[in-house]
């Protein structure tokens, strides 16, 4: 039997670019963010995320997963929301998925935005300069072989 290799990439990031963001009221400009940063699907009806988001933006303290998930219930009701997805368990691996983009840390058994810092500088520090530099770098370096090759 012939073995099929898979290919896993070493890392990967989907960007999008949306309209401009003026106007836009606060759960809807954190669900854009997430479209723009690959978080969330286009067209994607489980968007928890967006929620789990917003509610480590607001915070001012680290939180535990309990009280990520006790504000993203708040935060689902308030904006008229479907309680979907709320079980502990995506709770926690959605705000790994955000860690996963540097953009949220986790401190003993809390979370917060990484060093209370500004999304903006995290974005710019963590992923445009290190991140995504390194994947054009390799990009660039598959471009140049196979240009010598072809």
């Amino acid at each position: 039997m012939a073995k099929i290799s898979i290919d896993t990439p070493l890392a990967e990031i989907t960007l999008r670019k949306y309209e401009n963001p003026e106007g836009l009221e606060k759960r809807e400009l954190v669900r854009k963010l997430c479209l723009s940063l690959g978080l969330l699907q286009p067209g994607d009806s489980r968007d928890v995320v967006v929620d789990v988001l917003q509610v480590l933006l607001e915070s001012k303290k680290d939180l535990t997963s309990r009280e990520v998930e006790l504000l993203v219930i708040e935060n689902r009701k308030k904006y008229k929301q479907q309680l979907l997805g709320i079980a502990p368990s995506n709770i926690r691996r959605q705000i790994l998925r955000i860690r996963d983009l540097f953009l949220v840390e986790k401190v003993v058994n809390n979370y917060r935005i990484k060093e209370n810092s500004k999304i903006l500088d995290l974005f710019e520090e963590n992923i445009e300069k290190y991140y995504l530099n390194s994947i054009v770098k390799r990009v660039k370096e598959y471009l140049k072989e196979v240009d010598k090759q072809f």
